[in-house]
């Protein structure tokens, strides 16, 4: 197959009839014919003896269009040759990537859960302690109730100044009373920090909200600061405590030791002290053994305080406390001296206190009247049991409030001082005896004064 232009000349090799032979010259042809044959036929293609002629611009769509079948064709065969690398890469890419996002959110997600355990745990912790700060605030607020149940035993029956307007059973205290020569009353002061004791409501933590106040300030000082306002308290009821148990030994240690000054049997006046309308079914007092210290001590604290109670009632019946309100002035104490009437030595067998006349007369112990009216030198008397051989005497009186069988409590007013019977002014004859033996009444009055001051 070849491609030729215009007409058709036969190439001297190509026949057979022409080897060997001379070939002939045939007329010279003008050459200038060609070319123009040449592009007016344009481009035949002969194959089998077949002639195919193209114009120039159809040929070279044809090799246009076979050059990019051919290129097409090259880059598919590359493609398909390499279309598994290219694939498998790409893959391995993609492959890559997504792991790489997968680790990225198992990290994420690592650090979430994490955080998250972090923060249960934070709010698990927080919440354990704040339990234990409730549970401690509820323990303090029982300590502080135990505390104030504890009341402010005193010495029954003592006498104080009556104020402004008021009788004399009605007589209120206007104040802590001060030692004086011979003590008004046996008064003890109860310790100065009850207020304390009921300090543990302070600190509310119910009403707090953590949560804001651990976003502000952080859990842990806010738990900090509640432990330490907790302790605060702790230490203040363990210090109210001490006091009050000081304070209660102390009592029973002087009640027993006025008995010991006196000489009096305390066990026989023990049993002698008249009880009022009080009873119920015997129930022995136990202490848990799991109890802490608090409580062990607020037990001793309950039974030092029944002991206290026993001596008081008990001390209700002893005489030490003094008949008159006021300072102290004694014209004529207990023992020998010369009588104001006859100028020569006698017996005194009581004290004789300077008051003015119709002053108040009050009894020192409770117990009954046994003599009430005009009784020889002592004029208007009134003498009062108090059991157990115990009796005291007032006398001088110019009026009498009580009479016999009457039932006396202590600093109940019996009569107004006087100057009746064998007596040169207004004054008070104050006698107190045992077994009808006069004694001393100082010696009652100095153990009120030690019992009052301790």
């Amino acid at each position: 197959m070849s491609y030729r232009s215009g007409h058709h000349s036969e190439d001297p090799h190509h026949h057979p009839n022409r080897h060997g032979r001379t070939p002939t010259r045939r007329p010279p042809t003008s050459r200038a014919s060609v070319p123009a044959a040449h592009a007016q036929d344009g481009y035949t293609l002969v194959h089998a003896g077949k002639q195919v002629r193209f114009g120039p611009v159809a040929f070279w769509i044809v090799i246009g269009t076979v050059t990019l079948l051919g290129m097409w064709s090259a880059a598919t065969a590359t493609y398909f040759a390499f279309r598994d690398d290219v694939l498998t890469r790409l893959i391995a890419r993609q492959a890559e990537m997504q792991y790489a996002y997968e680790d990225r959110i198992a990290e994420l997600r690592a650090k979430v859960d994490r955080t998250t355990s972090r923060q249960l745990l934070d709010q698990e912790q927080f919440d354990q302690k704040l339990e234990q700060i409730m549970r401690r605030q509820t323990a303090l607020e029982s300590r502080a109730t135990a505390l104030g149940t504890i009341p402010d035993v005193s010495v029954t029956g003592s006498i104080r100044t009556p104020s402004r307007g008021t009788t004399a059973t009605d007589a209120a205290p206007s104040g802590t009373p001060k030692p004086s020569p011979i003590s008004d009353t046996v008064i003890f002061v109860a310790p100065p920090d009850r207020e304390a004791r009921l300090e543990s409501r302070a600190p509310i933590v119910s009403d707090s909200q953590p949560n804001q106040f651990a976003k502000i300030q952080g859990v842990d000082n806010v738990l900090v600061r509640l432990q330490t306002s907790l302790d605060k308290v702790e230490s203040r009821q363990i210090a109210a405590l001490n006091s009050v148990e000081d304070s209660m030994e102390s009592r029973v240690r002087r009640m027993r030791g006025l008995f010991t000054d006196l000489g009096l049997d305390m066990a026989q006046l023990q049993a002698a002290t008249p009880r009022s309308g009080i009873g119920g079914p015997y129930v022995p007092v136990k202490l848990s053994p799991n109890a802490g210290a608090f409580e062990r001590q607020l037990y001793r604290i309950n039974v030092t305080r029944a002991q206290v109670e026993r001596l008081s009632r008990t001390l209700a019946l002893v005489p030490y406390r003094k008949p008159v309100i006021g300072e102290v002035e004694f014209t004529s104490g207990f023992g020998i001296r010369n009588d104001p009437f006859l100028g020569r030595p006698a017996m005194h067998t009581g004290l004789d206190f300077r008051a003015g006349s119709g002053d108040p007369v009050r009894a020192t112990a409770n117990g009954k009247v046994v003599s009430s009216g005009w009784t020889g030198g002592y004029g208007r008397m009134v003498e009062i049991d108090h059991g157990n051989g115990l009796s005291t005497r007032y006398g001088h009186l110019s009026e009498i409030g009580v009479k016999v069988g009457d039932q006396i409590r202590i600093g109940q007013v019996i009569g107004a001082v006087g100057s009746t019977g064998r007596s040169t002014g207004p004054h008070l004859h104050y006698e107190t005896r045992i077994d009808g033996e006069a004694v001393d009444p100082q010696k009652f009055l100095r153990a009120g004064v030690r019992l009052s001051a301790g």
